[in-house]
């Protein structure tokens, strides 16, 4: 049985939480701070939106975000306004986009 991960991540000498948690075959992989987070396509960041919460999902460089890893080298599929006003855009790295909520 796999279990969750929970990560410190550096960024920029800052840092933020990390998260992977198994749910059947696949894993829900995404980072928080206080002033938003970044996760797999798996997040629906319209709906987080919704509570004014910054968020982005990333696009994976290969087949899947699978760990950490994958998340800061795929690219920003989506942001929601709130983490576009903080600088998050489409197409920037998952690692560029972490440095904005760190």
């Amino acid at each position: 049985m796999r279990t969750m991960e929970s990560i410190r991540v550096c960024i920029n000498e800052k840092e933020a939480e990390g998260f992977v948690i198994p749910i059947g075959k696949v894993s829900l992989v995404f980072m928080k701070t206080e002033k938003g987070m970044i996760g797999c396509g798996a997040f629906d960041v319209g709906a987080l939106e919704k509570f004014g919460y910054p968020a982005a999902k990333v696009k994976p460089a290969g087949n899947s975000v699978k760990d950490i890893n994958d998340l800061l080298s795929g690219e920003i599929a989506a942001a929601n306004s709130s983490a576009e006003k903080l600088g998050i855009k489409k197409g920037m790295s998952g690692k560029e986009a972490a440095a904005f909520i760190v």
